[in-house]
């Protein structure tokens, strides 16, 4: 098959968001899908309501019936709580080729769904990614997961078993699923990687990095937010662990802990305060350490605690 000129290479798509009480970042969301530079006669954008108790359903709908310039549908999740599964319901409702996806606190730019479904002119690829940058953050905890690229999708692209992308921004060929069926329907985190790696490992599909396509994501600003978000990682090493076999995270002892809390006190933290008097350092920089090690410690016991749901073993046929 030749390959396609991607300046005439406009599929028709559609955009699956799954959404749980998400009444705050909606009418954002929606407003950046508005702004779409893709056709908007060949894209639908399917919402799904996975259970939520606030006015999810009820703004989506609304903005369904009053949105003129895009084709939007509310759809319902009612049966497994779970982003997986919602996704999953996105996919069954549609029978395009191409299907991309984000999710509810994210701001996809104007030339996202153009970039990303540009990724899939090569006729080989099954796979496209796109670049996941920070929302402007005012708290120390936004500030901090910004410097370090937290989402970026170039961790993910880079995981030593096999690369991924994370699902806030991410599409994938039709086929693909229809070779290795739908998400883990009761995987609450990790599924990502597992359709990902089910698809490069078990098909001939390849993946394909459109850096030009961005979301933009929301931080956690709280403590309690961060700690959940790095549990959730510690979860999913621990699934993937015992669906793929890969390396679980090494957990630090007690010894390691005391080490780099003391070069912390004694060592960094003195340098990062001089240098901040003479504005060459912020506070940022100065609680870096005790941020990052108390995200390695909510990672770890989330690793620990995990436990695999045996229904997440079964995959779903398209």
């Amino acid at each position: 098959m030749a390959e396609a000129n991607s300046q005439h290479f406009l599929p028709e798509v559609s955009v699956v968001v799954p959404v749980y009480n998400g009444e705050e970042d909606l009418p954002a969301l929606i407003e950046c899908l508005r702004s779409q530079t893709y056709p908007a006669q060949k894209v639908e954008y399917l919402i799904v309501d996975n259970n939520s108790r606030d006015r999810t359903a009820a703004i989506v709908q609304q903005a369904a019936e009053e949105s003129d310039a895009i084709a939007l549908r509310l759809l319902h999740e009612t049966d497994i709580q779970s982003s997986y599964a919602a996704r999953n319901t996105g996919i069954r409702a549609t029978n395009r080729e191409f299907i991309a996806f984000t999710d509810a606190d994210c701001r996809p730019e104007p030339n996202w769904l153009l970039s990303l479904i540009q990724g899939f002119v090569k006729p080989n690829v099954g796979i496209v990614v796109g670049e996941i940058f920070a929302l402007p953050g005012k708290t120390v905890l936004e500030q901090h997961a910004q410097r370090e690229n937290t989402l970026s999708q170039k961790h993910t692209l880079a995981h030593p078993f096999c690369p991924y992308g994370q699902t806030a921004n991410l599409a994938i060929r039709r086929q693909a699923f229809a070779e290795v069926g739908l998400f883990r329907a009761y995987l609450t985190t990790g599924g990502d990687a597992d359709i990902c790696w089910r698809i490069l490992r078990e098909t001939n599909w390849t993946l394909e990095f459109a850096e030009t396509a961005i979301v933009k994501h929301r931080h956690r600003s709280t403590l309690q937010e961060l700690q959940s978000q790095w549990r959730r990682y510690g979860k999913s090493n621990s699934y993937l662990h015992e669906l793929h076999g890969v390396e679980l995270m090494r957990q630090f002892d007690r010894r390691e802990y005391f080490y780099r809390w003391s070069r912390w006190l004694l060592k960094e933290l003195p340098t990062s305060t001089l240098k901040a008097i003479v504005g060459k350092a912020t506070l940022v920089d100065m609680v870096s350490t005790p941020i990052g090690l108390f995200c390695v410690r909510a990672r770890s016991r989330g690793q620990r605690e995990a436990q695999l749901p045996e229904k997440a073993r079964q995959i779903d046929k398209l």
